[in-house]
């Protein structure tokens, strides 16, 4: 009864807050369903239409073109910087935790150094070191290692997206260390001596003792870096090559088209974004509950 009533009671103060976002979220989602159905798209009508989809999943008009390729792209990009953040993050923590001696703060400093710097920030720094005219080319160039900056590997501003790869994975991976690195520290070192002593190898510890202890806290964090890769517009666009592009950047081309027919073709877009976030999050999540 006292849990219960303790329940009751962290709810009721955190129901301000939840009405608030709430409501924020409900008018915000009601607006965007209302203007990707062409009631807001042009002046003076509230004919509703299935139109702009229609044209986005069906590749008719320049939405429709780009929008395949477009979401395999976006996809691909979201996927590959949240399964590489999260195998970079968990390997880390798993070394630093089996060390026998207390993590110093530098280290964990040098390994959240780039948390500081905004994603733009971040992103534009990467772009001047890694462009064919960036500073390693030019490094590059006058330690003779190539004949010119222009045969320095493409490593941003590709077709492929290593390059928005390459950001999102070294800007998440100092965030999903510090939730295992949070978990692993509140649990102890008792299960990994353990198992060590049982004969256990690194490996071994790794996915038998590390991995299910640290998997709850993990699978959400890589959740939270999906959906934000996803949905993330600056990074992309600065980047990014202008074929193929990531959704984000294709709804907001459209959006902010002078012709407002294309407005609501934009916000469908930016819907369908929000449906795919939530359709992989739910099935990362019930994969994890199926296998562990």
């Amino acid at each position: 009864m006292t849990r219960r009533r303790a329940q009751v009671g962290l709810w009721l103060a955190l129901l301000p807050a939840l009405s608030l976002i709430g409501l924020l979220m409900g008018v915000s989602l009601a607006y965007g369903v209302a203007q990707s159905l062409g009631a807001l798209a042009r002046s003076g009508t509230s004919q509703l239409s299935l139109d702009a989809y229609r044209n986005v999943l069906g590749g008719t008009g320049p939405a429709g073109r780009e929008f395949w390729p477009a979401l395999g792209f976006s996809l691909w990009v979201s996927l590959a910087s949240t399964g590489l953040a999260a195998f970079g993050a968990l390997f880390i923590a798993a070394a630093l935790n089996q060390c026998r001696y207390p993590t110093k703060g530098a280290t964990l400093l040098m390994l959240n150094l780039n948390l500081a710097f905004p994603h733009l920030v971040w992103a534009v720094a990467l772009s001047l070191l890694l462009a064919q005219s960036g500073l390693l080319a030019r490094i590059a160039f006058a330690l003779g290692l190539i004949e010119a900056p222009a045969q320095f590997p493409v490593l941003v501003r590709d077709r492929y997206g290593w390059g928005i790869i390459l950001h999102y994975v070294s800007k998440e991976i100092p965030f999903l260390l510090l939730i295992v690195l949070a978990v692993l520290r509140t649990q102890g070192a008792q299960y990994d001596l353990v198992a060590e002593n049982l004969g256990a190898t690194a490996w071994q510890r790794l996915r038998y003792v590390t991995l299910p202890l640290v998997l709850p806290a993990l699978a959400a964090g890589s959740a939270l870096v999906f959906a934000f890769v996803f949905g993330a517009y600056e990074v992309p666009a600065l980047l990014g090559v202008r074929y193929p592009r990531m959704l984000t950047v294709l709804a907001l081309e459209f959006f902010t088209n002078p012709d407002l027919n294309r407005r609501a073709e934009g916000m469908a877009i930016s819907l369908i974004i929000s449906l795919v976030t939530l359709v992989v999050v739910g099935l990362g999540n019930i994969q994890r509950k199926t296998r562990f």
